[in-house]
């Protein structure tokens, strides 16, 4: 219960407020002399010179009088490629560690490329394609020292599910994959523009909870495709969602079934998920889950040579088509009626892939403590993804379960993916041939054993104790991806995530103060019990960053209705009424012109009723914009201060404040 406090103590205080009025005064004209904030251009370049001198060191006075050009050119050149800034320390036993994480890695991303190249409705080869080009680029303008990047699951069924709306892959496969790399064009483009211009805040749009539930449900979509291979049926649905899925697989069951691909792909899967679960139990087995992969296309591809088992309904891949990546550059479409739409598709690839890379990267740099650049990131992708989509690649991104194997392997720097690359490079001079007859269910089997760790059952748990609007998120893109199609799913997902924020701007607490006893601290009441209003005087603390169009009646309203319930209050205990409002302003970083107006408004309601407004702590955005306003001359230079305590302290010792009504 909150008490009043005796009239005895406010007459000490009131005459302390002499003494100690001559050090107040100056420091509520800091506030109001603080520097005007930077204006929009100054911060924009600014913010475009941090991004292309990230952590730069500023120069020795000599240093800049002998070569500022050249230093100039260094640090440009750095903040590009941070390669060459820890590339002069590399040593020979740190290179023996990247070799052996490379060749590990390796060893699973090129099953593993395959199998994705054809979820993505590509030609094997260009999975491979993708695991060159990209990783050699991420290698030079990446900060991520274990990111393995490659092309990956979620990513590939994204591009086809998208994609083969605007054009069917079995009509005009050509077209198709033009379309692709155009799209992939689109999406480095978008990415890397996000990284120059600071617009990370983009990714942002997909929440943690909503990428939980959109994995989730992209695991169990791509888990259900890959019974097309496993089956062996030919004829399966174009659709994502699951009830169209599962229709096709039922309908094709009886006709199509193939129970030798049936039985060899459940075979190597069990095996595949078996080196997992050894993997986890025993840490010095990391390696076996890593080329499980690789020792199941082998086996299975000699088993189908030597027993023919391609004549009796096993599918196979087939030709592979040998040699480096070819130019693409030509196959970009830039005219015609599917810019537009391959421009969206760019967008949407650019902010999942970006979202998964920059998740799994800080995760990992976290454990080996230190920081990862998102900005540097998105630059990287970018790069790489346009010069992917010039050189027959389509979307790479960072791979949660390829990254944990380069970890586990041992890898020191992105030089593993270097390594990789190059052994990708020679398996697609050397070893095409012999993936002729590798089973499409191998494939099938590999990309379901990579599934469960797309799927987090206990984050979702957390999430929902944590907070159940977060899980609202999560649920929606789970279903939304599950029922309907990857769009929307994102859609629901990023609608919820904007109703939760929206719904916080538009109704921000309001948050009345009091002092805690024996301090000078002023905090929520109903947070602490035990903190101590002041007699006519209503604290109030808007927990808002931002007062602007979207909620400035609402917080004017609140404010004037949370006052008459004060006098209400006051009035049934015959403790007079509210003489004084003083809003505490730290947490409002920023104010525009119909938060302005609100404020003026309640200023001349307050004035009619013989009341006065105080201001408290106003941000430099704020306390400027207050200024430009002429705000600041209606209410009087002396009533604003640096803290809510001075301001109860003037309030108690003007004479325009009656505490004894």
């Amino acid at each position: 219960m909150i008490s009043a406090v005796p009239t005895e103590t406010f007459s000490v205080e009131t005459r302390q407020l002499d003494i100690e009025d001559s050090s107040r005064v100056p420091r509520a004209e800091w506030v109001l002399n603080s520097p005007d904030p930077p204006g929009l251009c100054h911060e924009l370049l600014g913010s475009i010179k941090e991004t292309v001198f990230p952590n730069r060191k500023k120069p020795s006075s000599s240093s800049k009088m002998k070569n500022p050009w050249r230093f100039a050119v260094a640090s440009f050149l750095q903040g590009l490629f941070p390669i060459l800034s820890w590339g002069k320390n590399y040593k020979v036993s740190t290179f023996k560690s990247d070799l052996m994480a490379g060749l590990t890695l390796a060893s699973l991303s090129i099953p593993q490329s395959i199998g994705y190249a054809s979820l993505a409705k590509l030609d094997p080869q260009y999975g491979l394609y993708t695991s060159v080009v990209p990783p050699l680029i991420y290698a030079l303008m990446g900060s991520s020292r274990e990111l393995a990047i490659g092309p990956v699951a979620v990513v590939s069924m994204l591009l086809s599910s998208m994609v083969q709306q605007i054009q069917d892959p079995m009509a005009d496969p050509i077209a198709y994959r033009k379309l692709i790399f155009t799209v992939t064009f689109f999406a480095g483009t978008f990415q890397a523009l996000f990284g120059i211009f600071r617009l990370g805040f983009l990714v942002d749009f997909l929440s943690h909870a909503a990428i939980v539930g959109f994995m989730a449900g992209a695991a169990i979509i791509i888990g259900l495709q890959q019974l097309k291979g496993l089956l062996g049926i030919s004829h399966f649905t174009v659709k994502t969602d699951v009830v169209s899925v599962l229709e096709s697989v039922v309908r094709s069951i009886n006709s199509e079934l193939s129970p030798l691909n049936f039985v060899l792909g459940c075979s190597f899967l069990i095996f595949l998920l078996f080196t997992r679960f050894l993997g986890r139990r025993n840490k010095n087995l990391f390696w076996l889950p890593a080329i499980a992969p690789l020792i199941s296309v082998v086996l299975s591809t000699l088993i189908v040579f030597l027993t023919k088992a391609d004549k009796h309904g096993v599918q196979i891949i087939k030709h592979i088509k040998r040699g480096l990546n070819q130019s693409s550059v030509h196959q970009l479409q830039f005219k015609g009626p599917h810019v537009g739409q391959a421009a969206k598709v760019g967008l949407v690839s650019a902010i999942i892939a970006l979202t998964e890379a920059i998740a799994v990267g800080r995760s990992f740099a976290s454990i080996r403590g230190y920081h990862l650049d998102g900005n540097q990131e998105m630059v990287a992708m970018g790069f790489m993804n346009v010069a992917g989509s010039l050189s027959s690649c389509y979307v790479a991104t960072g791979s949660f379960s390829r990254t944990a194997v380069n970890v586990s392997s041992g890898c020191q720097t992105v030089v593993s993916n270097l390594v990789m690359a190059i052994t990708v490079l020679l398996s697609l001079e050397l070893l095409t041939r012999l993936l002729y007859f590798t089973p499409i269910a191998i494939l099938a089997s590999i990309i379901l054993s990579a599934l469960p760790g797309l799927i987090d059952i206990n984050e979702a748990y957390n999430i929902w104790k944590v907070d159940k609007l977060d899980f609202l998120a999560c649920i929606g893109a789970f279903l939304g991806v599950l029922f309907a199609s990857v769009e929307i799913g994102l859609l629901a997902a990023v609608t919820i995530s904007f109703g939760k924020i929206l719904l916080k701007s538009i109704r921000p607490g309001i948050e009345e103060l009091g002092r805690l006893p024996g301090t000078d601290i002023f905090c929520d009441i109903s947070q602490y019990p035990m903190a101590i209003k002041t007699p006519a005087i209503l604290i109030i603390r808007i927990d808002s960053s931002s007062m602007c169009f979207v909620n400035a009646n609402f917080i004017r309203e609140r404010i004037l209705g949370l006052m008459k319930e004060e006098e209400d209050k006051m009035t049934e205990n015959a403790n007079g009424t509210v003489q004084a409002l003083i809003l505490d302003m730290s947490n409002m970083m920023n104010i525009d012109t119909s938060g302005i107006i609100a404020l003026e408004e309640l200023h001349r309601k307050l004035v009619s009723q013989g009341k006065e407004l105080a201001l408290a702590n106003p941000r430099m955005k704020v306390i400027h914009r207050l200024k430009v306003a002429k705000f600041v001359e209606k209410v009087g230079r002396g009533w604003v201060f640096l803290t809510v305590c001075e301001a109860v302290d003037a309030c108690l010792g003007s004479k325009s404040v009656n505490l004894d009504t």
